[in-house]
């Protein structure tokens, strides 16, 4: 199984996928390390992605994607796919991935972004990712997940979800 772990800039997609792939002792890739060069320095400059800027970067999660699929091997994965055609790019045809949405307010988000450091996506970009989300609708078949609570608790609230309880790991 592949796990995406998908949501707006500061959602805590690298905290959750990073702690729910070492709960069920897959590997991790962070999208954000995915992304061309070309990208992140638009990030940095404050500029924010168009539809054309993320076809490669959608591109090259789907192969990483793909690459562990291929090989039998279970994993997570963290990327916005904030649009419902960016998650229908990476769960369409792949029936061993599975999409967890982490929600949150504009206000919650804007406080961890604020208290963020390090990172090339500014807190001046918040708006645009909220600007280009489309809540993911039932019929997309991802889970939504409140991303508000302390990660544990959401981690194990994902692994409830997808059925991942004890013995994931040799999935």
């Amino acid at each position: 199984m592949i796990v995406l772990v998908a949501g707006v800039s500061g959602s805590g997609k690298t905290t959750i996928g990073t702690l729910l792939a070492a709960r069920l002792g897959w590997p991790f890739a962070d999208g954000d390390s995915l992304h061309p060069a070309a990208n992140v320095a638009k990030m940095r400059a404050g500029q924010p992605l168009t539809d054309d800027d993320r076809r490669p970067w959608l591109a090259a999660i789907a192969a990483w994607m793909d690459e562990r699929i291929a090989a039998g091997q279970s994993a997570v994965v963290a990327c916005s796919a904030l649009k419902g055609s960016y998650r229908a790019a990476l769960l369409d045809g792949r029936p061993a991935a599975r999409m967890v949405f982490l929600q949150l307010s504009h206000d919650q988000d804007a406080d961890r972004l604020t208290a963020r450091h390090g990172h090339f996506f500014p807190a001046k970009l918040l708006d645009s990712q909220f600007a280009a989300l489309e809540m993911p609708q039932d019929s997309e078949q991802v889970v939504v997940v409140p991303a508000f609570a302390e990660p544990a608790a959401v981690v194990a609230d994902i692994m409830a979800r997808l059925g991942l309880g004890l013995g994931a790991g040799q999935q």
